[in-house]
């Protein structure tokens, strides 16, 4: 998979980020992929993923099924 530079992309932070949990992260999207970082470490890099991958990711952890 290419993975394409995401200088240029508007980063949102989750509407469940914030507090003092420190558990925060945000989401940009690319024409084909969505990309996910932490926003308190913004250039240590983030995970692209396609849009199907990241339905799951969020369907499963609202469900309550990884390990996190």
């Amino acid at each position: 998979m290419k993975i394409t530079s995401t200088t240029s992309v508007q980063w949102r932070k989750s509407s469940y980020s914030g507090g003092s949990s420190g558990q925060c992260v945000e989401v940009a999207r690319t024409a084909t992929l969505l990309s996910i970082r932490d926003s308190k470490n913004p250039h240590s890099g983030h995970l692209a993923i396609d849009r199907t991958a990241f339905t799951v990711l969020v369907s499963r952890a609202k469900a309550g099924n990884l390990d996190l």
